[in-house]
Order: structure tokens, then sequence, then C-alpha cells
């Protein structure tokens, strides 16, 4: 994978200076290739990674919805969901290599947000991974997971995930949401500013600079995508 090998030959040289790693961690989504040849791409990579303090997150399974041109929409609901031996397999390969590994495994999650009951998001299925994994090592919860899809999500679903070795959470869709509404809202309460660049209400001759200066829009913008970051944060436990 030339993007990735180049990514990480930049890591080491950074590495090899400074002594600490450049990122905490890189993803690496090969799902849709064949199982175990995602596996074994991501077990030959988390070998470099491990030498450079990297964590490597790597999916298994399909993520409904789409992104990033691929269209996951019209895959069958069955193909959503894990397995605890697709998961097993993952962590019986990576955890002799390193610790520093996440397993995104799909348990009903969808790309975007859609309607209530279109997806079936079954948090539960983690539980099932982690005593599946719990039997073969003895060790009570050795799987750490990662909620890809997680825009929309009902609280008590994310407060499930949590409870089951869930430690990052993708909520792209919902803070591109929150980007726009700030534009959207700001927009709203000064559109008579904003039809051009002399004359509102405060007089025909005054100018509007300050409020089609896009440092004023997009900082709205900004304002509003940080409270929702710090919402999923709250969610998450981590302040």
């Amino acid at each position: 994978l030339p993007w990735f090998d180049g990514m990480l030959e930049y890591d080491e040289y950074f590495y090899s200076i400074k002594g600490e790693p450049l990122f905490s961690s890189h993803m690496l989504d090969l799902s849709e290739e064949p199982h175990e040849e995602n596996i074994g791409i991501c077990a030959k990579y988390l070998t470099r990674m491990a030498k450079i303090d990297l964590i490597l997150e790597m999916e298994i399974g399909i993520t409904g919805g789409v992104e990033d041109g691929v269209d996951n929409s019209g895959v069958s609901n069955d193909k959503l969901y894990s397995t605890p031996e697709e998961v097993w397999q993952v962590y019986e390969t990576l955890a002799p290599i390193s610790e520093k590994f996440t397993i995104a495994a799909a348990f009903g999650n969808v790309h975007g947000v859609y309607k209530p009951g279109n997806v079936t998001l079954r948090p539960e299925l983690l539980g099932e991974f982690q005593k599946y994994a719990a039997k073969k090592t003895s060790l009570p919860k050795p799987l750490n997971f990662v909620f890809h899809g997680g825009s929309g999500s009902e609280k008590h679903k994310i407060d499930e995930a949590l409870s089951h070795g869930v430690v990052k959470m993708n909520v792209d869709t919902d803070t591109q949401w929150a980007y726009w509404s700030g534009l959207k809202e700001f927009y709203e309460d000064n559109e008579l500013f904003l039809q051009g660049q002399i004359g509102n209400p405060k007089g025909l001759d005054k100018p509007n600079k300050s409020y089609y200066d896009p440092r004023k829009w997009v900082r709205e913008s900004e304002v509003s995508m940080r409270d929702r970051v710090k919402e999923s944060c709250k969610d998450l436990k981590n302040i």
C-alpha cells in the first residue's frame, strides 16, 4: 500500500529524531478485502508501527451507508454484523505483535444518519465478542473496540457500547452537520446584512463587511462544531 508505506516512512523518520510518534494512531480500513488478507496486511504494518509506539486501528465487517465513494447502502443486513470468531482471529494474530491495536468490528453500524428503524444497532454483540475472547485469554476485557458510524446513535446505545470496550467513536456526519448548522443559523440571523456590500437595516450607506467577512461566519461554524464535539466527549466520558 504505497500511500500507507509513505506515511509510515515519515513516521519512522520523525520517531528517529524526536523519540515519540508524530501521530497517536493510524486507521487502516481493508474491510472490503477478504478477512484473512485484511488481517495479514494489518499484522505486517502493526509490526512496523509497534517499533514507533503507534496504534493501529483496523476494521472488519461492513459499515453500511456511503463514505469516500464506497456505497454499502444496499448490502444485506446480516453483513453488517461481525462474529465472535472473526474478532478473535484478529486478536490472536495481532496481540502477539503488540497490544497497540483497536478493532472496528461491525455491529450494525452505518455511515451517515438515517430514520429510526432503518438501522438496528446491536452493541450487545460487542459484549459477546468480549466474552468469547475472555474465555480464550482469561482476561476480563481483552478487546479494544472502535465505534464506526456513531453519528445519530441513541445515547443508551453509546453507553452500552462503552461498557463493552469501545474506546473511540467516529461522528463525522454529526460534526459536518454542526459546522453547516452554525453557518445556516448565522445567515438566518443576519440575512438582511448579507444581501450586498453596502446597505442594511441600519442605513442604505452602511457597510456589511463585518458580516460577510469569511472570518466571521467560519468562526460561527467552528463554534457550533466545537459544541458538538464537546457533546460527544461527554457521551464518551472523556471530559
